[in-house]
């Protein structure tokens, strides 16, 4: 039996599936992991100053053997121009890192490109504190809770979703005029 899904928004990688791996895979890149992990893979320092830019792997003649691994590929990376020595001297751990995250010696060499940066995407700052009323009807809710780190945990998390509800209903009733 089919069971039809309901009308309603279908998940991003559904949508974009193909396009992403289209456009990674003409710039040498066969994950979009490496991108969207960069900060993770070599940490803040380097992240702020330099990304990914392509892969250049070395052509393969047509007489070589199929089953034969592939040559290592130079990662091609974009740096702000202050950081372009830095880079250089700290070319070798990055390729550790990048091999190190895909699981296998993709990368031999980086090469660098200076060039403006795109702005990073800031952290999203940390909630605010939830309001006394909200703290005093959630720790009412979570009173019969045993475990008290249970408990604790609950009562936070309630005291924010109460706030964010009546933030939401105060924000909706400005809207209608109310």
């Amino acid at each position: 039996m089919m069971v039809s899904r309901g009308r309603g928004a279908k998940p991003l990688d559904e949508l974009t599936l193909g396009v992403i791996d289209k456009a990674l895979a003409a710039r040498g890149l066969g994950k979009a992991n490496l991108i969207a992990d960069w900060q993770a893979i070599v940490g803040d320092s380097i992240a702020r100053y330099a990304r990914p830019l392509r892969m250049q792997w070395a052509p393969r003649s047509p007489n070589c053997n199929p089953e034969a691994p592939a040559a290592p590929a130079t990662l091609v990376l974009t740096v702000d121009g202050a950081f372009a020595l830095e880079a250089q001297h700290v070319a070798a751990i990055i390729v550790e890192r990048v091999n190190s995250h895909l699981g296998w010696r993709c990368i031999d060499k980086i090469a660098f490109r200076q060039g403006p940066l795109p702005p990073r995407r800031e952290k999203r700052n940390a909630t605010q504190a939830p309001s006394a009323a909200s703290e005093i009807e959630a720790r009412r809710a979570a009173e019969a809770i045993r475990d008290e780190g249970l408990r604790e945990s609950l009562t936070r998390f309630g005291a924010r979703a109460i706030d964010r509800s009546w933030r939401r209903r105060s924000t909706a009733d400005d809207a209608n005029g109310d």
